[in-house]
């Protein structure tokens, strides 16, 4: 008796990316369209006007905002078009911040030095830029002091003023009691 065999794995096949905008014979269900461009009246045409507009000019009739009516459509190399929307795309990411948190931990009974030794890589990480999550973890019974481990993360939020500001208030989520700061620009 033969045992049945595995099928074979397939291969996966090239996955086709679908274009973010329809462009050209891809523009169904339109009579009209809103044409504008630098190299072109702006207006309102016919889907077939707008058509032979752009094949004169030997560019492509992009569709840019489908839910207007009637559609705004712009006449431009469709290529060229990707290239720019992908190159603003990678600055805007480069231009925006990574964000950094740095954590913090207490005890509920953390005493002066610890305190102060903690206190000052708080500063030190708000006045970098950082972002702090300071919490007091509550192990077994410790909970019934809640009361003092809110003390403790409001006397860490008055001392940290002048350098962050309270994102979120202290705040019990299971055994930790959590505060965010952020620096001040």
């Amino acid at each position: 008796m033969a045992l049945p065999q595995k099928p074979k794995p397939q291969r996966p096949g090239r996955v086709i990316k679908e274009d973010p905008h329809r462009i050209n014979d891809k523009i169904r269900g339109v009579d009209e369209v809103r044409l504008v461009g630098d190299n072109v009246e702006q207006g309102i045409y016919s889907y077939h006007e707008a058509m032979r507009i752009a094949d004169e000019q030997n560019l492509d009739l992009v569709e840019i905002s489908a839910k207007a009516v009637p559609p705004v459509c712009r006449i431009i190399d469709y290529q060229k078009f990707l290239y720019q929307i992908k190159r603003k795309e990678k600055e805007q990411k480069a231009k925006s911040a990574k964000v950094v948190v740095k954590e913090i931990r207490f005890g509920p009974q953390t005493d002066d030095h610890d305190y102060n030794f903690k206190l000052k890589h708080a500063q030190e990480f708000l006045k970098e830029g950082s972002k702090v999550k300071a919490y007091v973890f509550f192990k077994g019974r410790s909970i019934v002091y809640k009361e003092q481990g809110e003390q403790l993360l409001a006397r860490f939020a008055l001392d940290l003023e002048e350098y962050g500001k309270v994102e979120q208030l202290p705040k019990l989520e299971g055994k930790r009691m959590i505060l965010f700061l952020a620096p001040k620009k």
